[in-house]
Formats: structure tokens, sequence, C-alpha cells
């Protein structure tokens, strides 16, 4: 994809918000979230300072597995609204100045895509070559993604006589995706869509969707991304890729010109390591080790996501950590790797904690993604099974269902969440108004982060000091330095930091608080308490001023 002008490279420096459309605001009272609620919603999303919207599955689906088992790639689930209702929401979200981008799960379908029953049916079926088929389980198999779900990735069909391969579970068979008719038919999807004005796609399980031996797979995510590019002139991938670094790397292309954006697995685990430990050591190691990308990629950073929190890339003992210090309780585990808890209770309630937790997840390279309520502190579910515990309704007030739908609470997708976390206590229209509010500080983060180009755009650099439990870092661009200290201890510190000769610096400015800092001789001393953040754009004579 050839870009001419940086200005088309939107995501550098896109704040994302993923939502669920069942979930988040029912206007029909059916019980189900639709798109007619997420329109009347979306003012409430453009004063949060939201710039990208991230939609999960809303196509026609059983929802076994949170609508990522898809039977239609063209459709709208019913229950959710139609493909005019979407248009609306597009259209009103680009006069708000949000783009949309939706997900792209094309590594499997589910068992009631036509596709797959037509498959079924005989060996001659044409859609047979859709999905991979063997007579017998192979020897040395891999593992499912779901090893306590699921023995393997074959499971037999009856009808079709044979074994069908499904790298997640048994009602999502694999899409053959080295067959090219599949490619064409990946490629109509997201044409269409594209025609809808959407303009982008969080592609999901990426290294799934082009596996496949004896071909260079990486030339398809290429030709993805040119076509994506072709279609819509600034549209992009943001791709889900769970793996080290170094593997991480090459989904990006060796020129950038395979996936837009990739979310940073690596930093995001290693953060909970660095605060089981209240040490930022673990974070500052591994994002020393962040490759280097191309002008036009981004990293996406988060803090929870709508899946478990994974924890595969840390050994077992970093593991075993991070589960006694916020998932002790194996009802709070998930896959015998991931846990199925919202960040405040795994914090202790702590709002110092939570905060500079946001805060540092909003200063580190790249574009945030913030995952719905968690704006508002919501928690999750812990009698909801499984994934599902962290995808319960929007808690917009203290009414009935907390506002999100008044319909009789049995028809809603998922309970609320109760108790102390539920909406009696944590709601939008609570902390609308309030200015100590979690809601409130967010806004102050989004405002902040967009006042702060160097943050998408800048070079990053860890920064020197005594102190093990503080993450100290800077990003240099074109509008000056921006400096972001976080302490990961409850231990308050003194933090010193040399930036340079003082004739060198014009001022420095307090983006967050306008507290003051020691600024004398190119060094720059802070007091930071307990859990504290501050983020200072230091300007030096002759660079752009952006206050």
């Amino acid at each position: 994809m050839r870009i001419t002008d940086t200005s088309d490279l939107w995501w550098k420096t896109a704040i994302f918000y993923n939502l669920n459309v069942e979930t988040f605001m029912d206007w029909n009272d059916d019980g189900v979230g639709d798109f007619e609620g997420l329109g009347q919603r979306l003012d409430y999303l453009e004063e949060l300072g939201v710039t990208c919207l991230w939609l999960a599955p809303f196509y026609p689906s059983p929802r076994e597995d949170n609508g990522y088992d898809i039977s239609d790639y063209f459709g709208v689930n019913e229950r959710n609204g139609n493909l005019g209702d979407v248009v609306e929401v597009v259209r009103t979200a680009h006069d708000r100045g949000m783009r949309v981008i939706v997900d792209l799960v094309v590594n499997h379908t589910s068992v009631e895509h036509p596709w797959f029953q037509a498959a079924r049916s005989s060996r001659g079926n044409r859609f047979r070559e859709f999905y991979n088929w063997r007579d017998e389980v192979p020897e040395n198999g891999r593992a499912n993604m779901f090893p306590d779900k699921e023995d393997g990735v074959w499971t037999f069909d009856e009808r079709a006589g044979q074994f069908y391969e499904h790298s997640f579970y048994r009602h999502q068979p694999d899409l053959n995706t080295a067959n090219p008719v599949v490619r064409e038919e990946i490629a109509k999807v997201i044409g269409f869509w594209l025609q809808l004005g959407i303009d982008g796609f969080r592609v999901d399980a990426v290294p799934f969707l082009i596996e496949a031996e004896g071909e260079n797979e990486h030339d398809y995510l290429r030709a993805l991304r040119s076509y994506v590019g072709r279609r819509s002139g600034n549209g992009m991938m943001l791709g889900e890729v769970n793996l080290p670094y170094e593997d991480q790397e090459v989904y990006f292309g060796a020129h950038g010109n395979e996936l837009t954006m990739q979310f940073d697995f690596v930093a995001n685990q290693y953060l909970y390591l660095a605060l089981a430990r209240r040490d930022a050591t673990p974070l500052i190691e591994a994002l020393s080790t962040r490759p280097k990308i191309s002008t036009a990629n981004q990293w996406a950073n988060f803090v929870r996501n709508h899946d478990e929190l994974t924890l595969d890339q840390l050994s077992k003992d970093e593991r075993t950590e991070v589960f006694d210090a916020f998932a002790p309780e194996e009802s709070m585990q998930i896959h015998g790797r991931g846990i199925i808890r919202r960040l405040p209770p795994m914090l202790g309630n702590d709002p110092r904690r939570v905060r500079m937790v946001y805060s540092l997840a909003f200063s580190l390279p790249g574009a945030p993604v913030l995952y719905y309520g968690e704006e508002i502190g919501m928690a999750e579910h812990a009698d909801v099974p499984g994934r599902s515990a962290v995808r319960t309704p929007m808690q917009w007030s203290s009414e009935l269902n907390g506002g999100f739908s008044r319909a009789d609470p049995e028809q809603l997708p998922l309970p609320l969440v109760e108790g102390g976390a539920s909406p009696l206590h944590v709601s939008v229209a609570a902390q609308q108004n309030d200015p100590h509010s979690i809601l409130h500080f967010i806004r102050k983060l989004t405002a902040a982060y967009k006042k702060s180009p160097e943050i998408g755009w800048g070079t990053f650099e860890i920064l020197e000091q005594e102190h093990s439990c503080i993450f100290a870092h800077r990003l240099t661009g074109e509008t000056g330095q921006f400096i972001a200290l976080h302490n990961f201890s409850a231990e308050p510190c003194r933090v010193s930091i040399e930036l340079g000769e003082n004739n060198d610096i014009s001022h420095i400015v307090d983006l967050l608080d306008d507290e003051n800092a020691a600024l004398a001789d190119g060094l720059l001393e802070i007091d930071l308490s307990g859990y504290d953040y501050r983020w200072f754009r230091i300007v030096r004579p002759g660079e752009k001023r952006i206050l």
C-alpha cells in the first residue's frame, strides 16, 4: 500500500474502543444490544475521546463463542439490527470524527455456515476443499488452542465420513485459506464491508489465517493489505498475533506492508508481571527488545480485552507469580494460561494503582485500546463461566439492568455484575459529573494523548534512574520531548533524571495535573507518591509548542 501523505496514517494516534453491540445498549428492549442503541451512545463515546470504534462480531452466528463462530459473513444478527443500521452508525460515527473497524474472522467458520454444511454432504462437493479433511488423525498433531476444552484439532464428522480440522472449538472448523477460491471469498467479504464505509479490520488469530505448508504465506498477508489499501485508500488491518517479538515482527512485513498494526501482547503480559512484583524491571526489559517498525505501522497497547488475560509468553514460574497475585482461585483462571478478571478487582480496587496502569498504557509508544466498561472501572461477574465473565452488559445507570435494557433480566445475553461493583455502585451516570471518577480520569488521558503526538510518532527511549519500581521513558518528536514516570510501588520516592544541559531546554509542561517539577542544569527531579504517575513535555528552543 502506497501512502504519500502521513495524514492518511490515522491509526498512528487513534484511541480505539472495543465493544460488543450485543452487550452495549439495547434500544428496542428485547434484552439484546443493537445498532440503534449504539447510535444513541456515540455522543458519549465522542465525549470520552474515542477516535476509532472496534466492533466485535455482529454477524449471524449461533454465538457459542461470543459471535466468533460466524454463519454468514455478509449479514447482521437480526437481534442486533440490519445492514441499514450498520451504515447509519458508520455515517454518524464519521460525522463525529470516529473511524469504525470490524472483526475479520476468516480463519474458521461456524459448523452452521452454508459452506461447511455443503462440504459435509459429499467428497465431491465443491465446498469440500474449503476446509481441511483427513481420513485418519495425523500422528504427533499440534495442540488445540483450548487444551482444557478440546482433546485435539481433529474431530470426526459422521455425515462427511472424515475428520475435519479445528484449531479452536470443534464447532469452528478451520477454513483452508491456502485454497485460491477461499481467498477469493475472503476478498469479497473485505470488499463488501469496505464498500459500506468500514475503515479497516481487526484480524482474528492471524497466524492461523495464513498457516499452510510449503508456501510463502506472508505473500497472502501482503496481498490482503494491498487489497484493503486499494479499496479504501487509508484502510487498515489490526492483527492479533500473540507471539514473542522476534516471531511477531515478521507479520508487519519487511517493508511494513503486511499488518498495519499489532497488539503488543508481550508488553501486556510483562506489565502484569511487573504489577505482581511491584517492580518495573520486567516491563523495562520487555520493551527494551520491542522491534522497531515502519513509519506506516503501529503498536496497539491494551490493559484488558474481550478474551482471557493470556500469560502464555511468561515462564511457568512467572505465570505462577501473576496467578498468585491476581487470580489465586482456580475459578479465576482458564486454559492453564489466562485470567478471566477485569483490572480493578485484580488490583484490590485501589484507585491509585488502577489509574497508574491506564496512565502507563496511554503513555507507551503506540495507540491505546480500551475495552468497553474500562472507563468506569467495571468488574467481572465471578459466577459467569469462562471468558464471558468480562463480557457482561455495559453499566449505564443504577436503573433496571444497569440502564442497558428495560427487558426482563432473564432476556439479557449475560447477567449484570452484582455486589459492590454492580450498577448501583459503578455506572456512567454515577461518574458523569464526578470530577474524581475514573471516567473523568480516562477523559483526561484521552485529551492529553491527543495533545501528545510524540506518543504515536516519537522515538522511544527508556530513561535511566535509580529506582527499580519506576518506569521512566521518553518519546522525542517534532513537537518536543514527552516524558512519563510511573511508580509500580506503594512506597514514595524521589526520581532524578538527566535530560541534558539546562540552556537547551525552553520550559517544562505538566500534561496531566499542572504540578511543579524541579529542573536545573538539565536534571529533572520529581517526588512521586505510591503508585504515582506524571506526564511532561520538555520543550527546547526552536521546537513547536503544544499545550
